[in-house]
């Protein structure tokens, strides 16, 4: 195998040693360097001139990626950037931007600088802020990467408490992580809710709120044709023949003002008796 091609392989980047066991000779290595399609970071660390920055971090570390640094790696949903690298790493480096963790309860990947996935939800659930770890594990248990009892038997004992709470936020229902983020805001109000209703003539819903409002919550994908927005306006007039009643937000509401959701939403619901 060429260095190129097993470089690719690691993620584009890899200790030395590696590429060897796969059959890289040295002089193969030397002369890629030569050429420029190989870069030789340091002594014993090899990388294509393309390589991620946090794989690269990673791997010079001598150790890999977690938390939300390895979410984008398994396409779990992240709420913010990391502002610092999560590593799993015996070397600790006491840099203010690197966050160690360093307990491994699964194997890790096996080509990339990356911890297992269930590892990452781990971390993730002592780390982040209750509402961001919610966030990742919801994404993974709904396409069913792990199941929550896995996750609770890594997570006894009281100084697991905290993670245990952020668990107990995760539903696995969301198709999002804004309707992630707007669950938690309306039962954390003590509003009973239903995600994911299934409505006649109308459809699913994202919620149902104390058994009549539809609340709709929007990402960044607007409807601006014709045809669509004609939709719209159709499913949110059968929702209302149909005897509830409709509210929309979109992700800067949700996300930037949610005190000022959840207050119209409490005054929608007032004009009502709550169950």
């Amino acid at each position: 195998m060429d260095a190129v091609t097993a470089l690719a392989l690691a993620g584009s980047v890899a200790r030395t040693n590696r590429l060897v066991e796969q059959g890289v000779t040295h002089r193969e290595i030397a002369r890629q360097v030569r050429y420029g399609t190989v870069i030789r970071l340091r002594q014993g660390v090899l990388a294509l001139p393309e390589a991620p920055q946090d794989l690269v971090t990673a791997t010079l570390h001598a150790g890999r990626l977690t938390c939300a640094s390895a979410a984008r790696h398994y396409g779990l949903w992240l709420l913010h950037p990391p502002v610092a690298h999560h590593l799993c790493s015996h070397a600790r480096a006491q840099q203010h931007w690197v966050n160690h963790h360093r307990q491994l309860s699964v194997p890790v990947h096996p080509t990339l600088p990356l911890v297992g996935p269930v590892d990452v939800l781990i971390h993730a659930l002592h780390c982040l802020p209750a509402l961001d770890a919610a966030v990742m594990v919801e994404s993974s248990l709904r396409r069913a990467d792990t199941v929550r009892p896995f996750l609770l038997d890594r997570l006894q004992g009281n100084r697991n408490g905290p993670a245990r709470a952020a668990l107990d936020l995760v539903t696995g229902t969301a198709e999002s992580a804004l309707e992630v983020v707007a669950r938690v805001l309306f039962s954390r109000a003590g509003i009973h809710l239903q995600s994911q209703v299934q409505l006649d003539g109308v459809g699913r819903v994202d919620f149902l709120l104390e058994g009549f409002l539809v609340v709709e919550v929007d990402g960044d994908a607007y409807h601006s044709d014709r045809a669509a927005r004609r939709r719209d306006r159709n499913r949110n007039n059968m929702t209302v023949a149909g005897g509830h009643l409709v509210l929309r937000y979109g992700y800067e509401d949700v996300m930037f003002h949610p005190d000022a959701v959840l207050s119209q939403v409490l005054t929608v619901l007032s004009g009502r008796p709550l169950r």
